[in-house]
């Protein structure tokens, strides 16, 4: 379905992935759930969960007549997620691609946090998540904006459409899967969802030096950073985005500016 693949992540980008998200996928998830208006004994869905850190906010939000199920397709993940689990919370390897172990009508909100542009063919996914939710349940997602990548993903993409990176597919298929405002409109609404609201938001990441902003790269996207490249080509790709990065270093550190998407809809 992708150049993306499951199989580069590892225990280490696991353990940093819940260290780092602590301080920005977190924040940004419990800001979009705000927004989904849960309340006590609703029973949610987090699709793409990672470590579990928002679910388990989530959990304490529904309380113990609620329910809260986390699906993750990276098994390292699901396994940290795992020492979160309680009564009211679960978590288990899945994907959103395929949610044919609930039944319809299961959920009263579903979210995807940071999670949809992962996902390379995205209407498949939303009618699987419409069918799982009641009529009237709620979607809340967060993504970033296609028209609006930050400077280190452009670094990447600069470098990596040369010689001799440019050799490997995956170099050339770019990534993440990123949409518009229109486009996620669009998807949306061909897939059954009213939208309620629709936010671009500035998106700042500010890290230390070159080495913190690959070592975040590298963990959010489950080693697909550059795991598709040889050893050797990857350390020397390193070493070029690390320099240009370098470039772009204050007294302040590294500022990375984007735009998120935050969007909220209902069953229709």
């Amino acid at each position: 379905m992708s150049a993306l693949s499951l199989t580069f992540d590892t225990q280490r980008l696991a353990e940093k992935y819940e260290e780092l998200s602590s301080d920005r996928q977190f924040k940004q998830g419990k800001w979009l759930i705000e927004e989904l208006n849960l309340v006590p004994e609703e029973r949610v869905l987090d699709v793409g969960c990672g470590t579990g850190l928002l679910a388990e906010h989530v959990a304490d939000i529904v309380g113990p007549s609620g329910f809260v199920v986390g699906v993750d397709p990276l098994p390292l993940r699901i396994a940290i997620a795992n020492r979160k689990a309680k009564s009211n919370l679960v978590f288990r390897v899945g994907n959103a691609y395929d949610l044919t172990e609930f039944g319809e009508n299961s959920f009263d909100a579903v979210y995807l946090n940071a999670v949809f542009h992962w996902l390379a063919e995205k209407e498949e996914p939303l009618q699987h998540i419409r069918r799982v939710l009641k009529s009237g349940g709620r979607l809340g997602l967060t993504t970033g904006s296609k028209e609006h990548p930050n400077r280190l993903l452009q670094i990447r993409r600069e470098i990596l459409s040369k010689e001799p990176y440019n050799a490997f597919p995956e170099s050339r298929s770019g990534y993440p899967h990123w949409v518009s405002v229109a486009e996620l409109v669009w998807l949306l609404d061909r897939n059954g969802f009213s939208i309620s609201k629709v936010e671009v938001l500035e998106n700042v990441i500010h890290h230390a030096n070159a080495d913190a902003a690959i070592d975040f790269s590298q963990a959010s996207s489950f080693g697909n950073f550059l795991g598709h490249l040889p050893d050797e080509l990857r350390k020397s790709a390193i070493a070029e985005i690390k320099q240009a990065l370098e470039a772009l270093r204050t007294s302040d550190g590294i500022r990375l500016e984007g735009r998120r998407i935050v969007a909220v809809a209902v069953r229709k």
